[in-house]
């Protein structure tokens, strides 16, 4: 008659957090690319509207500066007042405009929604800086005030930071190129996200 001898399972214990229990396996997963991170968004609506608002509003300011519409100076005369009236440097005028263009299309599509919206949140904090600052918070309602305060600029900068944390969201370019990631062996494989 053979005797067996049953040995202790070897396998070790889920790998948790000591003191609240949590699991670790977010830490085996493999990093993701810097696009990854870009474009990282779920499908909800709250950030779609926020980027939608924000890109909105942004795009006939952006038009105004570069096309001339909407009664806009066009590209030489924002450059020109950016540049002369402002004292802002030709390098960063341009910059400035080409942000504020480049900005308000990517929010508008959610195509590289964080980096559109810090474009944005950029080019808000520079016209409160050098523009609106001085004359305080409101806007010129009453037509008393010298210039044009800079609560508009609130609202578009915390837009802006919603966007910057939670992505394009729903119905945004940035969603649908999630679907996509590279499979092994350097091939693109379908596969839908779940982040």
């Amino acid at each position: 008659m053979s005797t067996t001898t049953s040995t202790p399972d070897r396998t070790p214990p889920a790998d948790t957090d000591d003191v609240v229990g949590r699991s670790r396996a977010h830490l085996a997963e493999p990093a993701r690319s810097l696009l990854q991170r870009v474009i990282a968004t779920d499908d909800r609506i709250a950030p779609a509207v926020a980027r939608l608002a924000l890109g909105l509003v942004m795009l006939p300011h952006a038009l105004q500066k570069v096309l001339g519409w909407f009664g806009g100076p066009g590209l030489s005369g924002a450059y020109s007042a950016f540049t002369t009236k402002m004292g802002i440097p030709g390098p960063l005028a341009f910059l400035a405009i080409a942000a504020e263009l480049l900005g308000a299309v990517g929010l508008v599509l959610g195509l590289l929604t964080r980096a559109a919206a810090a474009a944005i949140v950029a080019v808000m904090l520079g016209a409160v800086a050098i523009v609106h600052l001085p004359h305080g918070f409101f806007m010129n309602w009453s037509g008393q005030q010298a210039g044009e305060g800079f609560e508009y600029h609130v609202l578009a900068i915390a837009l802006g930071v919603v966007c910057l944390i939670a992505g394009g969201g729903r119905a945004s370019i940035d969603r649908a190129l999630m679907r996509w990631r590279p499979a092994e062996g350097g091939g693109v494989s379908p596969a839908l996200s779940q982040r």
